[in-house]
């Protein structure tokens, strides 16, 4: 059986103003099948199901602003000029992320899969897998025989959703099951900082929905909450379920988890402490080190990873043992041009397009230069493998104590911080600092948890602010809990 496999990933903060190029997508060359994906979910278990897998094309890119119209339109095309070569391909599997948005197509995901049909013809299987930040339209359901995503945030089921994926795909072709699906979109916003899988009001839902996956005539049960920084007509939660033969069972069933995520509204408020009464608190705490997690800042939900409102308190309450991370190029040049152990005295952070904070001034001296490259062997949010910063440099900041260094590690490129190895390979420990500040909401946890004495997320300005009273919405549809009503 001739399997077309591909992947295109973006999730595209509409409140960006940087727009996202070609250019920045990152095709990966050569083995596919490496870390914890969903594409290597499709081929582990596409060649124990003796698929003959042809692969696309495999692009991602670190989330931002929309994607531009023209690589937008590129990677459309060679995701599926593929497609058209072999002869009587027998089926196709996706991973896109749910969460693209361009200008003129604001559900971009969906306008990529229907690309796929017209070129390839609605008769041929299409099984997709989207991120649980998807923000899921009718017409991309309509369009795909099964949708999956993701069940757990953070994001470390990936390569078990591939799995999935491919095996109801080859069950299809076999003539074992046939799959109908039911989608409901609960008119709530899921606030992100509520999206924690692994925690309530979401835990007990997010359980639900993998016990319903063991029962008969359920294919698959997906609860994706949604990306509140995309302005599309379908933002916030979706709950599909793909039952065999029987779509009054899957859409029964995907109105009973609705129902359960309505029925927990009143528990997603916000509460959550400004930038100085976070550091105030921290630098109080008796157990360390704290971890603060700068939700505004938040490079996996697309911002730049130069805001400095933490950075500009630790500075002014005069903290002892901090950890910085900052992408700001020009300050990684600055750091080379003096060399190690060289003085470094410059304004960094808060240039970036989308910035809503200032350049804050740092003096210290360059302890370390890297090159930014890490892997990462575990299981973490997304299950990729390679990682690359640009180059880094590590600065100690003049207010440092010998037991308590201030260091800020300032990158060459926004990278998400899902793995402590981003710090370790810079030769930073950060179960030594005190205070760790991480450009994430929740999928930085399970790096972050096994070393923390305690996260605090903050709320703190910037292109993922938590708060959507911050943002105006132009496109999305009336009548959202949360959101405009």
């Amino acid at each position: 059986m001739k399997i077309a496999i591909g992947s295109i990933m973006h999730e595209s903060n509409s409140f960006n103003a940087e727009p996202t190029t070609l250019s920045d997508f990152r095709m990966r060359e050569g083995d596919w099948a490496t870390g914890n994906s969903e594409v290597a979910g499709f081929i582990e278990e596409g060649e124990r199901r003796g698929f003959d897998l042809i692969p696309t094309i495999y692009a991602a890119a670190v989330p931002k602003g929309p994607v531009t119209a023209d690589a937008f339109e590129e990677l459309t095309a060679r995701l599926i000029r593929p497609m058209r070569e072999p002869k009587a391909l027998d089926g196709i599997l996706l991973a896109l992320h749910g969460a693209m948005f361009t200008d003129e197509f604001p559900q971009a995901d969906e306008e990529i899969v229907r690309r796929v049909r017209a070129a390839m013809g609605p008769d041929i299987p299409l099984v997709v897998t989207h991120d649980f930040h998807a923000n899921i339209s009718p017409a991309l359901v309509e369009l795909t025989d099964v949708l999956i995503t993701y069940q757990q945030n953070p994001h470390i089921d990936t390569k078990q959703r591939g799995v999935l994926a491919a095996s109801i795909l080859s069950r299809m072709l076999a003539g074992e099951v046939r799959p109908r699906q039911a989608l409901v979109k609960p008119p709530v916003l899921w606030n992100i900082v509520h999206q924690n899988t692994s925690q309530e009001p979401l835990r007990s839902i997010t359980a639900a929905s993998i016990e319903l996956e063991r029962q008969p005539g359920i294919l698959a049960a997906s609860v994706a909450c949604g990306y509140q920084y995309g302005d599309v007509p379908y933002v916030g939660p979706s709950v599909i379920v793909v039952a065999d033969r029987d779509e009054a069972l899957a859409l029964r069933e995907a109105q009973r988890l609705s129902d359960m995520m309505w029925e927990k509204r009143g528990e997603i408020r916000l509460d959550l402490p400004d930038a100085a009464s976070a550091v105030a608190a921290a630098i109080r705490s008796e157990r360390f080190p704290v971890a603060l997690f700068d939700v505004g800042d938040n490079v996996g939900g697309g911002s730049a990873a130069d805001e400095t409102a933490l950075l500009a308190e630790l500075l002014r309450q005069q903290a002892k043992g901090w950890l910085v991370v900052l992408n700001d190029p020009a300050a990684v040049a600055s750091a080379k041009s003096a060399g190690i152990g060289g003085p470094f005295d410059m304004a960094v952070g808060g240039r970036s397009l989308s910035s809503v904070t200032k350049p804050v001034r740092v003096k210290g001296t360059v302890r370390s230069l890297h090159q930014g490259r890490f892997i990462e062997t575990g299981v973490r949010h997304g299950g990729h493998r390679y990682w690359d910063m640009g180059h880094c440099a590590v600065i100690e900041e003049e207010g440092s104590a010998r037991d308590d260094l201030n260091l800020l590690l300032v990158t060459s490129e926004p990278t998400s911080p899902f793995s402590l190895h981003q710090l370790i390979v810079c030769g930073i420990y950060p179960e030594r600092q005190k205070i760790l500040t991480v450009k994430g909401t929740v999928a930085p946890r399970a790096a972050y948890e096994p070393i923390a004495a305690k996260i605090q997320l903050v709320d703190t300005p910037g292109a993922t602010a938590v708060n959507p009273a911050r943002f105006v919405f132009h496109r999305a549809r009336p009548g959202i809990y949360g959101l405009n009503a």
